[in-house]
């Protein structure tokens, strides 16, 4: 019997993409998702261990495509690399992978159509572009992606969903919160560039963007509870 699904969720196993998982699953159901991660010689494998770990936790079938051939065609920090990240002022940082959002959304949404499905989830963020220059996290790219994709499917109603995409880290905690799910993901997701779990590394511009919001959320919600707020708390704002 081929695998029918509704929707796919393209899913590194940190926190926007897991977020984008727990909406997937409680509108659709966890038997009409697929996860989906792709390996491209990433900077640490941890996070496809947590892709992996955070889809049973939901329940859902997880599967990985492999994008191998990145490091072959262009550079990054968080490819096949060891380089110290850089952000220079009025720069891009060398983390920027050119294409790879809008190359993982055809990829993925490919597979969706094949599976009799008409959306994918990403968890792109437009404060993504504004605060660390990624150009291929805005809706305006993803509108442009979603346009092809419907004139190859012949499908004027697939659709690239990006339901963070105008939130703030803050706001997206809050979601984490009222979906019941901000613990665990605080505890199993993995944002920082080096693979280090829960506060991360304090240092890299995915760990301060994440933590700020984290901070903030925390002080507002004295009553909720995890492993390392004590930490988040005592950051410099």
């Amino acid at each position: 019997m081929k695998l029918k699904k509704k929707t796919i969720v393209v899913h590194s196993g940190g926190m926007d993409s897991s977020l984008c998982l727990a909406l997937a699953v409680k509108e659709f159901g966890r038997e009409n998702v697929l996860s989906l991660s792709f390996t491209y010689n990433q900077r640490h494998s941890q996070e496809l261990e947590r892709a992996s770990k955070i889809s049973s936790y939901f329940k859902v079938d997880h599967t990985e495509l492999d994008l191998s051939c990145l490091s072959q065609i262009t550079k990054s920090a968080l490819i096949g690399s060891e380089d110290k990240i850089l952000h220079p002022e009025g720069e891009a940082p060398n983390t920027l992978v050119v294409g790879r959002n809008g190359l993982m959304a055809r990829l993925a949404s490919i597979h969706a159509h094949s599976l009799g499905a008409q959306s994918i989830y990403m968890g792109v963020m437009e404060l993504e572009e504004a605060n660390s220059g990624y150009r291929d996290c805005s809706r305006a790219y993803m509108d442009i992606v979603q346009s092809a994709l419907r004139m190859d499917f012949a499908d004027d109603k697939f659709e690239i969903r990006t339901p963070l995409v105008n939130m703030t880290k803050k706001e997206t905690m809050e979601l984490g919160y009222k979906l019941g799910v901000l613990e665990y993901l605080l505890e199993n997701t993995i944002t920082c560039y080096e693979g280090i779990d829960k506060e991360g590394c304090l240092k890299c511009p995915a760990c301060k963007l994440r933590n700020s919001g984290l901070k903030i959320f925390s002080l507002e919600h004295p009553e909720f509870k995890f492993s390392y707020k004590e930490k988040i708390l005592n950051l410099i704002a």
